[in-house]
């Protein structure tokens, strides 16, 4: 109906309808000219906004490791159309030291006396930095405990003939002493997988894979290049499985 009058007639329709309380058009029609001020809207949910349950839960620090906070510098991602400014995170411990970068708005604030590290950020009804908030958190602490004691993986493989073991292959090796998984999964040829630096791979049983080291993001990558060779198949259940990962089996199609 708004289609089928003048620009300025609909302007002037709409003043009429909104000046005068009793209007001519069927009622089903008179909220589609009257305009709502952002005051009257109201939100779906009348409960108030909660912060990060991760973001507010404080951080242990064990003995001998230390955090500590870079300067800010401007970074652009491939992606982003504009440079933000992060700093960089840094985690010392005994078994090394990981590094990531956080946004500018993270707050940080540590207890030297109860070992503690809190993590906060500048605006709470900000959508992107509640986003953050929670993630930068896990990152820190998933660096905390990768200094400390370390992360681990066990890789199943599930298969006829299925066997994994850790050798050296020369001519093949990115740096000094680098290792390679071989694999035996149903191919005519053994797959070979180069470790990645700082990880230990080894193989405690010939259908288990042990993958050790500081950071967890390293660990779960290298574990999911491995499966990506024997991903889990729904109907015998053969394949790689990384840690407690199960699979739903179907039923055989019987014609």
């Amino acid at each position: 109906m708004a289609a089928s009058f003048a620009p300025s007639r609909s302007k002037a329709l709409c003043r009429t309808v909104a000046a005068s309380s009793a209007s001519s058009l069927p009622e089903f029609l008179v909220p589609a000219w009257r305009t709502t001020s952002a005051s009257q809207s109201r939100s779906f949910s009348a409960t108030s906004r909660c912060p990060s349950k991760l973001g507010r839960t404080p951080i242990t620090i064990p003995q001998g490791v230390t955090v500590t906070k870079g300067d800010l510098i401007a970074k652009q991602g491939s992606r982003d159309w504009k440079a933000t400014l992060m700093s960089k995170l840094t985690v010392d411990g005994p078994l090394g030291q990981l590094a990531f970068d956080a946004p500018e708005y993270i707050l940080l604030e540590q207890d030297l006396e109860n070992k503690l590290i809190k993590m906060n950020i500048k605006d709470v009804e900000n959508e992107t930095q509640k986003e953050m908030w929670g993630t930068s958190w896990k990152y820190l602490s998933n660096c905390i405990t990768g200094v400390s004691e370390g992360h681990s993986a066990i890789l199943r493989l599930v298969g006829v003939g299925y066997r994994a073991t850790v050798q050296e292959r020369r001519g093949k090796q990115a740096f000094p002493g680098q290792q390679h998984l071989v694999l035996k999964l149903g191919f005519t040829h053994t797959i070979e997988e180069p470790i990645p630096a700082g990880l230990k791979v080894t193989t405690p049983q010939p259908t288990r894979i042990l993958i050790e080291g500081t950071d967890k993001v390293e660990i779960m990558s290298f574990a999911g290049r491995v499966k990506q060779w024997r991903k889990p198949e729904p109907y015998k259940g053969k394949g790689i499985f990384i840690n407690d990962e199960t699979i739903k089996l179907k039923s055989k199609k019987i014609s």
